[in-house]
Protein backbone atom coordinates (compact mmCIF):
# COMPACT_ATOMS: atom_id res chain seq x y z
CA UNK A 1 0.00 0.00 0.00
CA UNK A 2 1.65 3.04 -1.22
CA UNK A 3 1.17 6.06 0.70
CA UNK A 4 -0.07 9.27 -0.34
CA UNK A 5 -1.12 7.65 -3.54
CA UNK A 6 -4.73 7.96 -4.72
CA UNK A 7 -6.09 5.39 -7.51
CA UNK A 8 -8.74 6.72 -9.58
CA UNK A 9 -11.24 4.48 -12.05
CA UNK A 10 -13.20 6.47 -14.16
CA UNK A 11 -16.51 4.70 -15.77
CA UNK A 12 -18.75 6.30 -18.23
CA UNK A 13 -18.26 8.78 -21.17
CA UNK A 14 -15.65 11.31 -22.10
CA UNK A 15 -17.33 13.67 -19.82
CA UNK A 16 -16.88 11.91 -16.98
CA UNK A 17 -12.81 11.31 -17.76
CA UNK A 18 -12.71 15.49 -17.78
CA UNK A 19 -14.26 15.50 -14.37
CA UNK A 20 -11.41 13.37 -12.97
CA UNK A 21 -8.92 14.90 -14.73
CA UNK A 22 -9.93 18.03 -12.86
CA UNK A 23 -10.41 16.55 -9.31
CA UNK A 24 -6.98 15.06 -9.89
CA UNK A 25 -5.49 17.77 -11.07
CA UNK A 26 -6.81 19.50 -7.71
CA UNK A 27 -5.44 16.36 -5.26
CA UNK A 28 -1.81 16.42 -6.92
CA UNK A 29 -1.62 20.37 -6.07
CA UNK A 30 -2.37 19.26 -2.65
CA UNK A 31 0.29 16.67 -2.53
CA UNK A 32 -1.53 13.52 -3.55
CA UNK A 33 0.78 11.13 -6.18
CA UNK A 34 -2.64 10.08 -8.83
CA UNK A 35 -2.44 6.67 -10.81
CA UNK A 36 -5.75 6.19 -12.89
CA UNK A 37 -7.17 2.84 -14.30
CA UNK A 38 -5.21 0.75 -12.85
CA UNK A 39 -4.99 -2.35 -13.29
CA UNK A 40 -3.31 -3.00 -10.55
CA UNK A 41 -4.33 -0.16 -7.74
CA UNK A 42 -1.47 -0.04 -4.52
CA UNK A 43 -2.80 3.88 -3.67
CA UNK A 44 -4.07 3.92 0.28
CA UNK A 45 -6.86 5.86 -0.93
CA UNK A 46 -9.03 5.04 -4.41
CA UNK A 47 -11.60 6.99 -5.98
CA UNK A 48 -14.13 5.97 -8.25
CA UNK A 49 -15.82 7.83 -11.18
CA UNK A 50 -19.42 6.29 -11.22
CA UNK A 51 -21.60 6.46 -14.31
CA UNK A 52 -25.48 5.99 -14.04
CA UNK A 53 -26.91 6.59 -17.32
CA UNK A 54 -28.25 2.72 -18.33
CA UNK A 55 -28.40 -0.74 -16.46
CA UNK A 56 -25.49 -1.71 -18.02
CA UNK A 57 -23.27 1.32 -17.22
CA UNK A 58 -24.74 1.44 -13.04
CA UNK A 59 -23.97 -2.29 -12.81
CA UNK A 60 -20.40 -1.89 -13.65
CA UNK A 61 -20.18 0.82 -11.60
CA UNK A 62 -21.81 -1.22 -8.43
CA UNK A 63 -19.29 -4.18 -9.28
CA UNK A 64 -16.00 -1.96 -9.47
CA UNK A 65 -17.47 -0.60 -5.97
CA UNK A 66 -17.88 -3.26 -4.78
CA UNK A 67 -14.62 -4.87 -6.15
CA UNK A 68 -12.82 -2.14 -3.88
CA UNK A 69 -15.12 -2.64 -0.91
CA UNK A 70 -13.19 -6.06 -1.06
CA UNK A 71 -9.76 -4.99 -1.15
CA UNK A 72 -10.43 -2.28 1.85
CA UNK A 73 -11.84 -5.81 3.83
CA UNK A 74 -8.52 -7.09 2.65
CA UNK A 75 -6.59 -4.75 4.31
CA UNK A 76 -5.27 -3.79 0.90
CA UNK A 77 -6.92 -0.20 1.36
CA UNK A 78 -7.46 2.60 3.99
CA UNK A 79 -9.75 4.89 2.07
CA UNK A 80 -12.43 4.45 -0.37
CA UNK A 81 -14.51 7.19 -1.64
CA UNK A 82 -17.26 7.22 -4.59
CA UNK A 83 -17.99 10.51 -6.84
CA UNK A 84 -20.36 11.04 -10.09
CA UNK A 85 -23.39 10.29 -11.83
CA UNK A 86 -24.69 6.76 -9.95
CA UNK A 87 -23.76 8.98 -6.02
CA UNK A 88 -25.11 11.80 -7.39
CA UNK A 89 -28.69 10.35 -8.01
CA UNK A 90 -28.38 7.70 -5.52
CA UNK A 91 -26.17 8.80 -2.76
CA UNK A 92 -28.55 8.01 0.21
CA UNK A 93 -29.69 4.09 -1.03
CA UNK A 94 -25.80 3.79 -1.64
CA UNK A 95 -24.84 4.98 1.75
CA UNK A 96 -27.45 2.26 3.12
CA UNK A 97 -26.52 -0.63 0.80
CA UNK A 98 -22.73 -0.41 0.75
CA UNK A 99 -21.99 1.47 4.37
CA UNK A 100 -17.82 0.25 3.80
CA UNK A 101 -17.73 3.26 1.09
CA UNK A 102 -15.81 5.96 3.59
CA UNK A 103 -17.92 8.70 1.54
CA UNK A 104 -20.12 9.80 -1.73
CA UNK A 105 -19.72 12.64 -3.41
CA UNK A 106 -22.73 13.59 -6.05
CA UNK A 107 -21.54 14.68 -9.81
CA UNK A 108 -20.45 18.25 -9.13
CA UNK A 109 -20.00 18.39 -5.04
CA UNK A 110 -15.56 18.57 -6.26
CA UNK A 111 -14.94 21.37 -3.77
CA UNK A 112 -16.51 18.90 -0.69
CA UNK A 113 -14.29 15.67 -1.99
CA UNK A 114 -11.23 17.82 -2.20
CA UNK A 115 -11.56 19.58 1.02
CA UNK A 116 -11.85 16.38 2.49
CA UNK A 117 -8.95 14.85 2.10
CA UNK A 118 -5.70 17.22 4.27
CA UNK A 119 -3.34 18.99 2.51
CA UNK A 120 0.25 17.16 2.71
CA UNK A 121 1.95 19.61 0.14
CA UNK A 122 4.95 21.93 1.82
CA UNK A 123 4.26 24.48 -1.35
CA UNK A 124 2.11 24.95 -4.03
CA UNK A 125 1.78 23.15 -7.06
CA UNK A 126 1.38 23.93 -10.57
CA UNK A 127 -0.40 21.01 -11.70
CA UNK A 128 -2.71 22.83 -14.45
CA UNK A 129 -0.63 20.37 -17.35
CA UNK A 130 -2.00 16.71 -15.34
CA UNK A 131 -3.66 15.18 -18.20
CA UNK A 132 -5.93 11.83 -18.59
CA UNK A 133 -5.12 11.61 -22.40
CA UNK A 134 -2.02 11.35 -24.28
CA UNK A 135 -0.52 14.74 -24.54
CA UNK A 136 -1.90 15.24 -28.48
CA UNK A 137 -5.22 15.39 -28.20
CA UNK A 138 -7.71 16.39 -25.67
CA UNK A 139 -11.79 16.51 -24.43
CA UNK A 140 -13.01 19.86 -23.91
CA UNK A 141 -16.47 19.94 -21.87
CA UNK A 142 -18.37 23.31 -23.27
CA UNK A 143 -21.93 22.32 -20.94
CA UNK A 144 -23.76 20.68 -18.35
CA UNK A 145 -26.54 19.17 -18.35
CA UNK A 146 -29.94 18.88 -20.67
CA UNK A 147 -33.40 20.52 -21.24
CA UNK A 148 -34.39 18.10 -23.74
CA UNK A 149 -36.12 15.63 -21.43
CA UNK A 150 -36.65 12.45 -23.54
CA UNK A 151 -39.08 9.88 -22.50
CA UNK A 152 -35.91 7.38 -21.97
CA UNK A 153 -33.39 9.61 -20.63
CA UNK A 154 -32.41 9.87 -16.67
CA UNK A 155 -29.56 12.23 -17.86
CA UNK A 156 -31.60 15.52 -16.65
CA UNK A 157 -32.68 13.93 -13.41
CA UNK A 158 -28.65 13.58 -12.87
CA UNK A 159 -26.94 17.00 -14.16
CA UNK A 160 -29.73 19.06 -14.23
CA UNK A 161 -30.62 21.60 -17.12
CA UNK A 162 -28.25 22.79 -19.48
CA UNK A 163 -25.83 24.82 -18.37
CA UNK A 164 -22.64 26.63 -20.43
CA UNK A 165 -19.67 27.55 -19.86
CA UNK A 166 -18.45 30.97 -20.65
CA UNK A 167 -16.87 31.43 -24.28
CA UNK A 168 -14.06 33.20 -22.75
CA UNK A 169 -13.35 30.50 -20.29
CA UNK A 170 -13.49 27.82 -23.23
CA UNK A 171 -11.26 29.44 -25.39
CA UNK A 172 -8.60 30.22 -22.33
CA UNK A 173 -8.61 26.76 -22.27
CA UNK A 174 -7.71 25.19 -25.28
CA UNK A 175 -4.85 28.16 -26.01
CA UNK A 176 -3.39 26.41 -22.66
CA UNK A 177 -3.80 22.95 -23.80
CA UNK A 178 -2.42 24.13 -27.19
CA UNK A 179 0.60 25.67 -25.12
CA UNK A 180 1.54 22.50 -23.57
CA UNK A 181 1.19 20.83 -26.76
CA UNK A 182 -1.82 19.67 -27.70
CA UNK A 183 -3.66 20.15 -30.90
CA UNK A 184 -6.85 17.98 -31.29
CA UNK A 185 -9.78 18.53 -29.16
CA UNK A 186 -12.78 16.78 -29.27
CA UNK A 187 -15.71 19.19 -28.17
CA UNK A 188 -18.31 17.79 -26.11
CA UNK A 189 -21.16 18.15 -23.80
CA UNK A 190 -24.57 16.20 -23.14
CA UNK A 191 -26.35 18.32 -25.85
CA UNK A 192 -23.94 20.86 -27.73
CA UNK A 193 -25.83 22.47 -30.30
CA UNK A 194 -27.98 23.99 -27.19
CA UNK A 195 -24.62 25.70 -26.49
CA UNK A 196 -25.15 29.36 -25.49
CA UNK A 197 -29.07 29.01 -25.44
CA UNK A 198 -29.05 29.66 -21.31
CA UNK A 199 -27.50 32.93 -22.13
CA UNK A 200 -29.84 34.77 -24.91
CA UNK A 201 -31.60 31.88 -26.06
CA UNK A 202 -29.99 31.57 -28.88
CA UNK A 203 -27.40 28.81 -29.74
CA UNK A 204 -23.90 29.95 -30.15
CA UNK A 205 -21.90 26.79 -31.07
CA UNK A 206 -21.37 28.13 -34.59
CA UNK A 207 -19.16 31.23 -33.21
CA UNK A 208 -17.81 28.89 -30.35
CA UNK A 209 -16.26 26.59 -33.21
CA UNK A 210 -15.39 29.28 -35.13
CA UNK A 211 -13.12 30.97 -32.46
CA UNK A 212 -11.45 27.72 -31.44
CA UNK A 213 -10.87 27.12 -35.05
CA UNK A 214 -8.40 30.58 -35.09
CA UNK A 215 -6.64 29.67 -31.98
CA UNK A 216 -3.37 29.18 -34.19
CA UNK A 217 -2.11 25.59 -33.42
CA UNK A 218 -5.24 23.83 -33.22
CA UNK A 219 -5.09 21.35 -36.34
CA UNK A 220 -8.63 18.81 -35.06
CA UNK A 221 -11.53 19.87 -34.07
CA UNK A 222 -14.53 17.21 -33.47
CA UNK A 223 -18.05 17.82 -32.67
CA UNK A 224 -19.64 14.98 -30.23
CA UNK A 225 -23.17 14.71 -29.18
CA UNK A 226 -25.12 17.47 -31.45
CA UNK A 227 -29.47 16.70 -30.84
CA UNK A 228 -31.35 17.08 -34.25
CA UNK A 229 -34.22 19.59 -33.07
CA UNK A 230 -33.36 23.29 -33.81
CA UNK A 231 -30.22 22.34 -35.39
CA UNK A 232 -28.34 25.37 -35.93
CA UNK A 233 -27.22 25.18 -39.28
CA UNK A 234 -24.75 28.06 -39.38
CA UNK A 235 -22.55 25.64 -37.73
CA UNK A 236 -22.52 23.66 -41.17
CA UNK A 237 -20.79 26.78 -42.30
CA UNK A 238 -17.96 26.66 -40.14
CA UNK A 239 -17.65 23.01 -40.31
CA UNK A 240 -17.15 23.35 -44.21
CA UNK A 241 -15.05 25.93 -44.37
CA UNK A 242 -12.47 26.14 -41.61
CA UNK A 243 -9.89 23.26 -42.11
CA UNK A 244 -9.05 22.41 -39.04
CA UNK A 245 -12.70 21.76 -38.16
CA UNK A 246 -13.18 17.89 -38.57
CA UNK A 247 -16.29 17.48 -41.25
CA UNK A 248 -17.67 14.92 -38.49
CA UNK A 249 -20.47 15.10 -36.27
CA UNK A 250 -21.46 13.12 -33.84
CA UNK A 251 -25.50 13.46 -33.63
CA UNK A 252 -28.17 10.95 -31.87
CA UNK A 253 -31.18 10.05 -33.82
CA UNK A 254 -32.07 7.04 -31.59
CA UNK A 255 -35.17 6.22 -34.34
CA UNK A 256 -37.04 6.72 -36.91
CA UNK A 257 -40.53 5.62 -36.51
CA UNK A 258 -42.80 8.57 -36.01
CA UNK A 259 -44.73 6.35 -33.37
CA UNK A 260 -41.32 5.63 -31.06
CA UNK A 261 -40.11 9.74 -31.83
CA UNK A 262 -43.60 10.67 -30.64
CA UNK A 263 -43.17 8.32 -27.89
CA UNK A 264 -39.99 9.16 -27.36
CA UNK A 265 -40.39 12.87 -26.68
CA UNK A 266 -37.94 13.74 -29.35
CA UNK A 267 -39.81 16.56 -31.27
CA UNK A 268 -38.78 15.60 -34.39
CA UNK A 269 -40.27 13.65 -37.13
CA UNK A 270 -39.22 11.39 -39.35
CA UNK A 271 -39.42 13.72 -42.35
CA UNK A 272 -37.45 16.03 -40.72
CA UNK A 273 -35.03 13.32 -40.11
CA UNK A 274 -34.57 12.60 -43.82
CA UNK A 275 -34.72 16.52 -45.03
CA UNK A 276 -31.87 17.29 -41.98
CA UNK A 277 -29.26 13.88 -43.25
CA UNK A 278 -29.65 15.35 -46.83
CA UNK A 279 -28.89 19.01 -45.63
CA UNK A 280 -25.97 17.75 -43.71
CA UNK A 281 -24.74 15.78 -46.22
CA UNK A 282 -25.20 18.31 -49.24
CA UNK A 283 -23.93 21.35 -46.76
CA UNK A 284 -21.09 19.74 -45.87
CA UNK A 285 -19.83 17.38 -48.68
CA UNK A 286 -17.70 14.15 -47.43
CA UNK A 287 -19.03 14.56 -43.54
CA UNK A 288 -18.36 11.80 -41.41
CA UNK A 289 -22.08 11.21 -39.44
CA UNK A 290 -21.87 9.45 -36.24
CA UNK A 291 -25.22 8.57 -34.83
CA UNK A 292 -26.55 6.64 -32.06
CA UNK A 293 -30.44 4.24 -32.50
CA UNK A 294 -31.95 2.81 -29.91
CA UNK A 295 -34.30 -0.69 -30.32
CA UNK A 296 -36.85 -2.30 -28.06
CA UNK A 297 -38.20 1.33 -26.78
CA UNK A 298 -41.93 0.44 -25.41
CA UNK A 299 -44.24 -0.15 -28.31
CA UNK A 300 -42.01 -0.83 -30.73
CA UNK A 301 -43.53 -3.06 -33.42
CA UNK A 302 -41.63 -5.24 -36.13
CA UNK A 303 -43.29 -2.43 -38.46
CA UNK A 304 -41.53 0.34 -36.31
CA UNK A 305 -38.40 -1.64 -36.19
CA UNK A 306 -38.38 -2.42 -40.21
CA UNK A 307 -39.23 1.56 -40.86
CA UNK A 308 -35.35 1.80 -38.65
CA UNK A 309 -33.42 -1.04 -40.52
CA UNK A 310 -34.76 0.94 -43.72
CA UNK A 311 -33.37 4.16 -42.44
CA UNK A 312 -30.01 2.91 -41.75
CA UNK A 313 -29.72 1.70 -44.93
CA UNK A 314 -30.74 4.96 -46.60
CA UNK A 315 -28.61 6.99 -44.29
CA UNK A 316 -25.45 4.64 -44.54
CA UNK A 317 -23.81 6.11 -41.65
CA UNK A 318 -20.05 6.19 -41.77
CA UNK A 319 -20.34 5.42 -38.06
CA UNK A 320 -23.27 4.11 -35.74
CA UNK A 321 -23.82 2.70 -32.21
CA UNK A 322 -27.06 1.47 -31.14
CA UNK A 323 -28.31 -0.35 -27.61
CA UNK A 324 -31.70 -1.55 -26.21
CA UNK A 325 -33.87 0.13 -24.23
CA UNK A 326 -33.72 -0.68 -20.16
CA UNK A 327 -36.15 1.20 -17.98
CA UNK A 328 -34.58 3.83 -15.99
CA UNK A 329 -36.63 4.92 -12.79
CA UNK A 330 -37.85 8.17 -12.41
CA UNK A 331 -38.01 8.76 -16.11
CA UNK A 332 -41.34 9.92 -18.39
CA UNK A 333 -41.17 6.44 -20.01
CA UNK A 334 -40.86 4.69 -16.40
CA UNK A 335 -43.56 6.56 -15.08
CA UNK A 336 -46.17 5.98 -18.39
CA UNK A 337 -45.12 3.16 -19.96
CA UNK A 338 -45.08 -0.18 -19.62
CA UNK A 339 -41.18 -2.27 -20.40
CA UNK A 340 -43.33 -4.43 -22.72
CA UNK A 341 -40.56 -5.85 -25.40
CA UNK A 342 -39.26 -9.30 -24.29
CA UNK A 343 -35.26 -9.11 -23.74
CA UNK A 344 -34.88 -11.64 -26.41
CA UNK A 345 -36.86 -9.47 -29.06
CA UNK A 346 -34.35 -6.65 -27.69
CA UNK A 347 -31.21 -8.57 -28.40
CA UNK A 348 -32.23 -9.90 -32.09
CA UNK A 349 -33.52 -6.30 -33.13
CA UNK A 350 -30.29 -5.11 -31.74
CA UNK A 351 -28.34 -8.07 -33.48
CA UNK A 352 -30.03 -7.35 -37.22
CA UNK A 353 -29.57 -3.78 -36.54
CA UNK A 354 -25.81 -3.92 -36.14
CA UNK A 355 -25.57 -6.89 -38.51
CA UNK A 356 -26.79 -4.48 -41.27
CA UNK A 357 -24.33 -1.76 -40.04
CA UNK A 358 -21.14 -4.21 -40.20
CA UNK A 359 -22.00 -4.54 -43.33
CA UNK A 360 -22.47 -1.03 -44.64
CA UNK A 361 -19.25 -0.02 -42.82
CA UNK A 362 -17.45 -2.65 -44.25
CA UNK A 363 -18.16 -1.05 -47.95
CA UNK A 364 -17.60 2.13 -46.79
CA UNK A 365 -14.31 1.23 -45.21
CA UNK A 366 -13.13 -0.69 -48.38
CA UNK A 367 -13.70 2.36 -50.56
CA UNK A 368 -10.99 4.32 -48.62
CA UNK A 369 -8.42 1.51 -50.23
CA UNK A 370 -6.14 3.65 -52.05
CA UNK A 371 -6.51 7.09 -50.91
CA UNK A 372 -3.82 9.11 -48.95
CA UNK A 373 -5.09 10.01 -45.47
CA UNK A 374 -3.35 12.08 -42.69
CA UNK A 375 -3.03 10.05 -39.65
CA UNK A 376 -2.11 10.36 -36.27
CA UNK A 377 -0.50 7.94 -33.87
CA UNK A 378 -2.34 7.23 -30.73
CA UNK A 379 -0.01 4.23 -29.32
CA UNK A 380 2.30 1.62 -30.16
CA UNK A 381 -0.07 -1.94 -29.73
CA UNK A 382 1.71 -5.56 -30.10
CA UNK A 383 3.07 -5.53 -34.10
CA UNK A 384 1.29 -2.38 -34.79
CA UNK A 385 1.20 1.33 -34.22
CA UNK A 386 -2.40 2.31 -34.03
CA UNK A 387 -3.97 5.43 -35.35
CA UNK A 388 -6.78 7.39 -36.46
CA UNK A 389 -7.24 9.81 -39.14
CA UNK A 390 -9.93 13.06 -38.80
CA UNK A 391 -13.05 10.70 -39.58
CA UNK A 392 -12.35 9.14 -36.17
CA UNK A 393 -12.29 10.06 -32.90
CA UNK A 394 -10.57 8.60 -29.68
CA UNK A 395 -12.02 5.41 -28.35
CA UNK A 396 -15.43 4.87 -30.22
CA UNK A 397 -14.15 5.04 -33.81
CA UNK A 398 -12.44 2.67 -36.72
CA UNK A 399 -8.71 2.84 -36.14
CA UNK A 400 -5.83 3.15 -38.51
CA UNK A 401 -2.75 -0.25 -37.99
CA UNK A 402 0.37 0.23 -39.54
CA UNK A 403 2.57 -2.20 -38.87
CA UNK A 404 5.89 -1.82 -36.73
CA UNK A 405 8.97 -1.42 -39.68
CA UNK A 406 12.42 -0.40 -38.77
CA UNK A 407 11.36 2.97 -39.09
CA UNK A 408 9.67 3.80 -35.86
CA UNK A 409 6.68 6.68 -35.42
CA UNK A 410 6.27 9.19 -32.67
CA UNK A 411 3.09 9.15 -30.58
CA UNK A 412 1.13 12.06 -31.06
CA UNK A 413 2.73 12.94 -34.60
CA UNK A 414 0.57 13.02 -38.08
CA UNK A 415 1.71 10.98 -40.83
CA UNK A 416 0.50 10.82 -44.87
CA UNK A 417 -0.88 6.68 -45.34
CA UNK A 418 -2.17 5.16 -47.80
CA UNK A 419 -4.74 2.81 -46.73
CA UNK A 420 -4.53 -0.32 -48.32
CA UNK A 421 -6.88 -2.79 -46.68
CA UNK A 422 -9.65 -2.33 -45.02
CA UNK A 423 -12.20 -4.96 -42.54
CA UNK A 424 -15.14 -3.73 -40.84
CA UNK A 425 -14.31 -1.67 -38.58
CA UNK A 426 -10.44 -0.93 -39.20
CA UNK A 427 -8.35 -0.33 -41.79
CA UNK A 428 -4.53 -1.21 -42.56
CA UNK A 429 -1.97 1.30 -44.02
CA UNK A 430 1.23 2.15 -45.11
CA UNK A 431 3.16 5.18 -44.23
CA UNK A 432 4.19 7.24 -47.48
CA UNK A 433 8.11 8.16 -48.41
CA UNK A 434 8.85 11.48 -47.25
CA UNK A 435 7.43 11.82 -43.70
Amino acid sequence: MVKNQIDFVTLGCSKNLVDSERVIRKLEAKGYRCTHDSKHPKGEIAIINTCGFIGDAKEESINTILEFVQAKENGLLKQLIVMGCLSQRYKDELEKEIPQVDRYYGKFDFHSLIESLPDISNKIKDRSKVRLTPHHYAYIKISEGCDRHCAYCAIPLITGGHKSRQMDDIIAEIRQRVESGTYEFQIIAQELTSYGRDFDGKSHIAKLVEKMAAIKGVRWIRLHYAYPTDFPTDLLQVIREKPNVCKYLDIAFQHISDNMLTAMRRNFTKKETYDLITLLRKAVPGITLRTTLMVGFPGETEEDFQELMDFVRWARFERMGAFAYSEEEGTYSARHYKDSIPDAVKQSRLDRLMALQQTISAELQAQLIGTIKKVVIDRKEGDYYVGRTEDSSPDVDPEVLLKVSDKPLRVGRQYNVEIVEAEEFDLYGKVLLGN
